[in-house]
């Protein structure tokens, strides 16, 4: 959530910086009027329990001298009435009031690119070369049903659109691919593996802020009141929530793979074939946790640390600055990697890199103590896709491809696929 000082002190300021987002003013005006009220009631009760506490030791000794309470009684009945229907009145006005917060995105970083759509992205830089060879590239879904390693019928038949199968060396190249990344993160970045559950509390997915703006997106087991984690985000991000860390051991970074899965209401009929946007997927997953200080800075080494996945890979891709509209709900400011897919003839988004600033941590109460002057702050929360799996296939296959029909496995895999150098059509 936004800090309410923010509407309080500064709000003016606040709604200009959140119209680059589209957030209309009257929904921060409800917020300032619900924050002002509550102070209001507050103010009252507490006032009106300071007369009831002094009132009662005054009627304590005039009954001690034998004097008439009666009427004193009566009054005290009347104040006591009025804080039970205060105490009424405040518990829906706070209540209201972290509903609508809970609905206002974060505040973007004055940097980045002003507008409501992808339209106003900005690219950072371009990595690799891509040249077409002198032979036609295969869409994914092509090259892939030559080499057998997908099935999308029978994951329909098993479960619906967008739940594809993968098998055989495919299976295998997968299986390669996380491992590839989880030993990149942890061996070369100073990553912690941690190994989540893939379904969480409602708690959970509220201090990430996937609730409740994204609640149709989300497969929900009402029963348990579970859900399917869409990220490992949620549950590696929650891991701390209701903490006070210690501000020497920042910045903690940890990297998890899950398999991750994502409803998408009304997606259908954008980007749906084969592999591109599916129900069900990998990932693996980087969180880091720091000081308040170095946050941005530290968003800056999390893109590279995703970027080096990709360029271990040997592939082409683009870095994006993502602008005010585009950006994910909770971030302040947001890098997408795109691959390059020859065979799509479109850029395809593997992952994205936030910082959060104190967002997340104020809905989960995420805190640290700073050693520089022994206070207890909100610490930032940053996460990196390192990466997304379907459309890391995609465009491996694609670039990676070969007349033949064949694929050529980057040397980076080849250790966990026993030496196999290239994937082959089956007979």
């Amino acid at each position: 959530m936004i800090d309410i000082k923010k509407l309080r002190d500064d709000f003016d300021n606040t709604v200009a910086a959140l119209a680059r987002r589209g957030v209309e003013k009257g929904r921060l005006e409800k917020a300032r009027d619900l924050d002002a009220k509550r102070r209001a009631l507050v103010a009252e009760t507490e006032t009106l329990k300071a007369k009831r506490n002094a009132a009662s030791k005054e009627i304590g000794k005039i009954a001690a001298q034998g004097g008439d309470i009666a009427a004193a009684k009566a009054e005290m009945r009347a104040v006591g009435d009025r804080i039970a229907e205060i105490d009424k009145e405040l518990a829906t006005v706070e209540h209201d009031l972290r509903e609508t917060l809970l609905m206002i995105p974060n505040i973007p970083a004055p940097e980045i690119p002003t507008g409501l759509d992808s339209t106003a992205n900005k690219v950072v830089r371009l990595v690799g070369e891509w040249k077409d060879p002198d032979f036609k590239i295969l869409d994914h879904m092509t090259v892939g049903e030559r080499l057998g390693i997908f099935d999308f019928p029978r994951g329909v038949k098993l479960t619906g659109t967008g739940f594809p199968i993968i098998l055989g060396q495919g299976a295998k190249l997968q299986r390669a691919l996380i491992q590839y990344m989880l030993d990149l993160h942890c061996q070369k970045q100073g990553y912690t593996e941690m190994l989540p559950p893939f379904v969480v509390n409602s708690d959970s997915m509220t201090g990430t802020g996937q609730l409740p703006k994204f609640a149709e997106d989300l497969y929900h087991c009402q029963i348990d009141d579970f859900w399917l984690i869409p990220t490992a985000e949620v549950p590696v991000t929650n891991y701390y929530r209701d903490d006070i860390l210690d501000g020497k051991s920042l910045p903690i970074k940890l990297t998890a793979y899950t398999p991750c899965f994502r409803r998408e209401a009304g997606s259908a009929g954008k980007m749906t074939r084969g592999m591109l946007r599916v129900h069900q997927f990998d990932k693996v997953e980087m969180v880091n946790f720091v000081h308040p200080d170095h946050s941005f800075e530290q968003l800056e080494v999390l893109v590279k640390e995703a970027e080096d996945v990709l360029t271990g890979l040997g592939l082409h891709f683009r870095v994006l600055q993502l602008c005010s509209g585009d950006m994910g709900f909770s971030a302040a400011k947001c890098y997408d990697l795109e691959l390059w897919a020859p065979g799509e003839q479109q850029w395809l988004e593997v992952s994205s890199c936030s910082c959060f600033t104190d967002y997340q941590a104020r809905r989960l109460n995420c805190r640290f103590k700073d050693p520089a002057d022994g206070k207890t702050k909100l610490v930032h929360t940053l996460n990196g896709s390192g990466v997304a799996l379907p459309r890391l296939m995609v465009a491996l296959l694609e670039q990676h491809q070969n007349a033949d029909g064949s694929v050529t496995i980057p040397e980076v895999l080849r250790p966990y696929m026993n030496g196999q150098e290239r994937l082959l059509p089956v007979k």
